[in-house]
């Protein structure tokens, strides 16, 4: 056996109740050639039950215990083997220290086609008594182990009747028919009903053998990522190059397992009220082209949850949670409002927040002409990016319409109007986030470009990369064509003139730190950051932030504004964020991403997870504030500053803008 590292690691764990075990387990390391290699428990011991066939289908998101012990329980308590293309050993150490139940188990970490024929991997996978395939990125298994030993070996473990299983990418490779994601696009469901012969649309077969899963192809994160319309392309599809009106389409929710054994029957382990869903329509779409809008009619939806039994002999559901049928029409899917898509083409809504930044804004701070030129701006940025919406546009086209009239607006610091550091010189951030496909973009450090929320984008769409900076960022501006100004551009004299007294300040003089520079900002601005989220017809959410930072600012200092997770975020079904206060807290306190886990994880309402977040950052020393929408287009923000400029306006509320902290933006 060769290999280029090895590496041993004892690891010290605290046992748990139901992994008691006289002393802590070794934890084995080793990078070998192609893959890497992780052990955790006795791969040596004895298996203390007879395997049992089975077939765990995870839809991805959070561990289940339940499903997790009803694996290990198919596997005889033996020795598992996990399979993946990237990450490292963390579930295993999960399975083994916090569920228990195996004696041991062994993760292989794939990094290319050549492992798959490697000898002592080939030897691992045949001992194991159970094995999962983790999530990522499923044409790299397809590219990888299609064809090779390895793929030959995985069948003849499960006609050895051993218990196999994946999450997400992992579940995606289960059935007879795979989506292979081979053009390295997520395939998302509007795209897909409007060419199912697409380039995207990539379907593989004969790779993977499962009893019960013949004429099935999978999908994953279901409900939640609105795969309903996908799966069904990929159903009509299917039928039509195979011939065969027996292709089935099965779908797991997150946070949901579909368990199956040897007899075929399936049963639902869920935390969060998911289903598996059950696509079996029996006969082939009503027009089909592969360039053209997809047309089925009559596409039955049956979901089962932890009450219903899935005979998959027959492929019925006993007992089911609900069931309805749904039409594609046109490319577009109609039916029941438990479909996300459905119920958005069924009530149609938008909506579009903005702010201006934060500050110390008592009334009176402002004379009545500023404080109306103020709203002006901020009324000006919903216009843009209402028109887009009300127009049937995305949110990532509204953040970047409502972001852009901010930046070109001098009262703002962003864009024209930013300020200035301590080399005199404006130095503009900003990012945006698509909540659709969790795609980001994000600039720092730029000097030409007219609206860096423009560039953020471009970064997000024609790059490779989430973050730009400096020089190279100038540098990829231009060669995108993007609108380039000399940086006088920027210049106000209203910034310059806080310049020049921070210049004049002790604290310039000395230099001293970002914090104290601040000081000497005219307090109305004392957080000038702009930014947008927004909530399209079709449900989709997105977020942007831009900002000239700190007047003062040095050592190209960088705060929480370009920053994906700290100064902004999107996520369908879930928030779109946008922060503005002390970027090094709001950094520190990844608020953003802080405020999305507090909704997922938590259940927090949109205010909570807001207020609580900003509390947090509080407690640190910090201050600022934060805008946030949730996924039906409700608004919050949340401050411990005594203002911030904001604004909100809908397909259901007329606009509405709001400056001292005690103001709503409700009509």
């Amino acid at each position: 056996m060769h290999f280029h590292v090895v590496l041993t690691v004892v690891m010290i764990s605290v046992l748990t109740a139901s992994s008691a075990r006289a002393a802590p387990p070794a934890r084995i390391a080793e990078h070998r050639s192609g893959y890497d290699y992780y052990a955790i428990g006795d791969t040596a011991a004895p298996r203390p039950a007879p395997v049992q066939p089975g077939f765990m289908l995870n839809g991805g998101g959070e561990w289940l215990h339940s499903s997790w012990t009803w694996f290990a329980e198919r596997a005889g308590h033996g020795h598992l083997v996990i399979l993946r293309a990237s990450g490292d050993d963390e579930l295993q150490r999960e399975l083994y220290l916090d569920v228990g139940g195996f004696a041991s188990a062994q993760t292989l970490v794939f990094h290319g086609r050549d492992a798959a024929q490697d000898p002592a991997v080939l030897d691992i996978v045949r001992h194991a008594d159970a094995i999962f395939f983790g999530g990522g990125d499923q044409s790299r298994y397809v590219r990888w182990w299609k064809g090779m030993p390895l793929a030959d070996l995985l069948n003849e473990h499960v006609k050895a009747g051993k218990p196999i299983g994946g999450t997400s990418a992992g579940l995606a490779i289960l059935g007879e028919y795979v989506y292979g994601s081979m053009s390295g696009v997520s395939l998302v469901s509007r795209n897909a009903m409007a060419a199912p012969g697409g380039a995207d649309v990539t379907l593989v077969r004969d790779f993977l053998h499962l009893p019960f899963l013949d004429h099935v192809i999978t999908d994953t994160h279901f409900a939640k990522r609105d795969r309903f319309g996908r799966l069904i392309t990929f159903i009509a599809r299917l039928m039509v190059e195979e011939k065969d009106t027996r292709i089935t389409g099965i779908g797991v929710d997150e946070d949901t397992s579909l368990c199956i054994d040897g007899n075929g029957i399936g049963r639902v382990f869920t935390l969060h009220q998911g289903f598996a869903w059950l696509l079996r329509p029996l006969h082939g779409p009503t027009d089909y082209s592969p360039d053209k809008p997809l047309h089925f009619e009559g596409v039955p939806l049956v979901a089962a949850g932890p009450d219903s039994r899935i005979d998959l002999k027959q492929f019925v559901v006993d007992n089911p949670a609900f069931a309805f049928t749904v039409v594609v029409k046109d490319g577009r899917l109609l039916g029941n409002e438990r479909t996300p898509s459905a119920r958005l083409e069924r009530v149609p809504r938008w909506s579009l927040a903005v702010h201006g930044g934060a500050g110390v804004i008592d009334k009176g701070d402002l004379t009545p002409a500023k404080e109306a030129s103020l709203r002006a701006g901020i009324s000006a940025a919903l216009e843009a990016g209402s028109k887009v919406l009300r127009e049937g546009g995305g949110a990532v086209d509204a953040v970047e319409a409502a972001v852009k009239v901010l930046e070109d607006d001098p009262q703002f610091n962003a864009g024209r109007g930013a300020v200035f550091s301590a080399a005199g010189r404006n130095e503009l951030d900003s990012s945006i986030m698509d909540g659709r496909t969790l795609n980001a973009g994000a600039v720092a450090g730029i000097t030409r470009t007219r609206n860096p929320i423009s560039l953020a984008r471009a970064v997000m769409e024609r790059s490779p990369h989430v973050m730009l900076a400096g020089e190279g960022a100038d540098e990829f501006s231009r060669e995108q064509g993007l609108p380039q100004v000399q940086p006088v551009w920027y210049r106000t004299p209203e910034r310059w003139k806080q310049y020049l007294e921070w210049r004049a300040s002790p604290e310039g003089r000395a230099a001293t730190k970002p914090r104290k520079h601040a000081q000497r900002q005219d307090r109305t601005h004392l957080y000038g950051t702009v930014g947008a989220v927004a909530l399209d017809v079709n449900g989709h959410l997105a977020a942007g932030t831009s900002t000239g930072g700190l007047t003062g600012k040095r050592w190209g200092r960088v705060g929480d504004s370009p920053v994906i997770g700290a100064g902004t975020f999107a996520e369908d079904d879930l928030v779109a964020v946008s922060a503005t206060g002390t970027g090094e807290f709001f950094l520190r306190s990844s608020a953003a991403r802080q405020v999305r886990d507090r909704m997922e994880w938590q259940k927090d309402s949109l205010q909570d997870a807001l207020d609580d977040t900003i509390e947090d950052i509080e407690i640190m020393g910090g201050d600022g504030a934060l805008m946030g929408m949730a996924d039906d287009g409700e608004v919050a923000f949340s401050m411990n500053s005594l203002g911030m400029y904001r604004g909100a306006v809908s397909s259901t509320k007329p606009l509405r803008t709001a400056i001292y902290a005690q103001d709503s933006v409700e009509p």
